[in-house]
């Protein structure tokens, strides 16, 4: 099984092109959990997740023949981008397969690092197939995202620069989707530090590997529904699994509501923009999914940072709605004039802002003398919103809550 000392050695082929990501302690998540939160930014890592350490390390073992042959994978965008980058860094033709629906900014950079990007199937495991099929049909060399020593190598060490990092850690916690990142990092932390606890984190609708620890093997989903795009996998990988069995002390799951608050609040607290992969470890911490102590010493892994622009509106709305900061309502008014500015006035009383509205007479839901209003709103919190709602009510309106 992979050892220390292969993650030792991977360290020197993957300084050759991935950076020391930061490891910054935060004062407003420790202030929310009272725990001692330090987040390790693999965010701002080179092509914005940890797979180019994975990458590279598997790329720099090839021989000379198999690069001749040059390299396909699949992935649903960064194992896509760190590949494509150690790749054309090697001098080596790169060929990947993704998904039909993978976010546009991360098949575009993957092009500009210089991968031959193959668009194919709804998920990673569609994908996974199709690149297989490349592989026999044009003698490639395959390059898999997590079922190979070299890669989990590679990614553990982010483990090792926490252990460096943050010698007194109790805690760290990591993303899992086929595994290879959490079983490299497991791996490093428990050869580097005596006494250290690995929580691994999966998406609630993408949790092969939390399932698979309950029944003890491995779990293959029907199929994957989660905002986390980047462990949106059916099923935990086969060489992976038994380090998560022997390695990993705890795998929990997070929901998407609860990723979307997360973003959200690492937005607006941390300044840190982060895909919805890269923020389950924290919302593991946030979302107490696991039990920790007050001024425990907790590292959540942030693995990546490629979110693609309208997912990032899409999600920090979700977000602003469970804070309770974000309210749509509907109502019906009598159409004469002077009430929709009577509903205005109760909402100003409340101190509440409107984003938007929308006015619509000509539904055929309403009386022929109303008119439907459709309001956004920017409320204070979850009592807040439910105080303008009560207001409305109060004066008469029958108000339906959308959000």
């Amino acid at each position: 099984m992979l050892s220390y000392d292969d993650v030792l050695a991977a360290r020197e082929h993957v300084e050759q092109v991935a950076v020391r990501t930061p490891l910054n302690y935060s004062f407003g998540f420790a202030e929310m959990t009272g725990a001692d939160v330090h987040l390790k930014l693999e965010n701002t890592q080179r092509t914005g997740a940890f797979k180019i350490r994975g990458a590279m390390n598997r790329i720099a073992a090839l021989t000379d023949e198999e690069r001749e042959r040059g390299v396909v994978t699949a992935s649903a965008g960064n194992h896509a981008q760190g590949v494509a980058l150690a790749a054309t860094r090697a001098g080596v033709d790169s060929t990947i397969v993704m998904p039909k629906y993978a976010p546009v900014s991360k098949v575009e950079a993957t092009k500009r690092y210089g991968g031959d990007v193959v668009l194919h199937g709804i998920d990673y495991d569609e994908a996974q197939a199709h690149a297989h099929e490349i592989e026999r049909e044009e003698d490639k060399v395959y390059l898999h995202a997590f079922e190979d020593e070299l890669v989990m190598a590679g990614q553990g060490t982010i483990g090792l620069e926490i252990a460096e990092q943050c010698p007194e850690v109790d805690t760290v916690v990591v993303p899992i989707g086929g595994g290879g990142l959490i079983a490299g990092v497991a791996t490093a932390l428990k050869g580097a530090l005596d006494d250290v606890r690995v929580v691994g984190v999966q998406a609630a609708g993408a949790d092969s590997a939390a399932r698979s620890v309950r029944e003890g093997e491995r779990v293959e989903l029907e199929g994957v529904d989660t905002v986390a795009d980047g462990i949106a996998v059916r099923e935990v990988g086969e060489h992976t699994f038994p380090y998560i069995r022997e390695r990993v002390d705890e795998v929990v799951t997070v929901d998407d509501e609860e990723i979307a608050e997360t973003l959200t609040l690492l937005l607006e607290r941390s300044k840190t923009v982060v895909e919805g992969a890269g923020a389950v470890a924290l919302a593991a911490v946030l979302e107490e999914k696991f039990e920790y102590e007050d001024g425990e010493t907790i590292v959540p892994a942030l693995c990546g940072g490629n979110i693609d622009m309208n997912t990032l509106i899409t999600v920090i709305l979700r977000g602003l709605v469970r804070m309770g900061r974000y309210l749509k309502i509907s109502l019906e008014l009598k159409d004469r004039p002077g009430e929709l500015e009577r509903v205005a006035s109760i909402i100003a009383r409340e101190d509440a802002n409107v984003y938007a509205l929308s006015h619509d007479r000509t539904s055929r839901d309403i009386a022929v003398d109303a008119a439907d209003l459709e309001i956004e709103l920017e409320t204070h919190g979850h009592d807040h919103a439910a105080e303008v709602v009560a207001a409305l009510e109060e004066a008469g309106y029958e108000v339906e809550v959308e959000t």
